[in-house]
């Protein structure tokens, strides 16, 4: 372990990621409604603090499969807290966190046709 105020290693900083836990919405949504969800978390996710490039990084990593997702957080110098990416901090200690709906389908998505 380095001294408090040494910077880590990127190795030592970041988590390999994983997917997350399987969730159920508190009701059955349709994956239009789902989309329309995450659009809305992305669009307004800025507002909330951090840096665009951090938001941009992790939205595409969220819908990506999990070693190009490991690539992009590990490039962006992004620190993943939880596994699963839903709390995560940029070099600076800006705090980010998803939502498992941008993550992840609920496990009571409903399938049309």
């Amino acid at each position: 372990m380095g001294c408090a105020g040494s910077t880590p290693k990127v190795d030592e900083n970041s988590k390999k990621l994983k997917k997350p836990k399987a969730w159920k919405h508190t009701q059955p949504i349709t994956p239009a409604q789902l989309k329309q969800m995450r659009d809305e978390f992305w669009d307004t996710a800025p507002h909330y603090g951090g840096q665009k490039e951090i938001w941009d990084a992790l939205k595409v990593a969220a819908e990506s499969d999990l070693a190009l997702a490991q690539t992009i957080v590990d490039s962006a110098g992004i620190i993943i807290s939880n596994p699963d990416m839903t709390l995560c901090y940029d070099e600076r200690g800006a705090k980010y966190e998803l939502p498992k709906y941008v993550l992840s389908e609920p496990t009571n998505l409903i399938r049309e046709g």
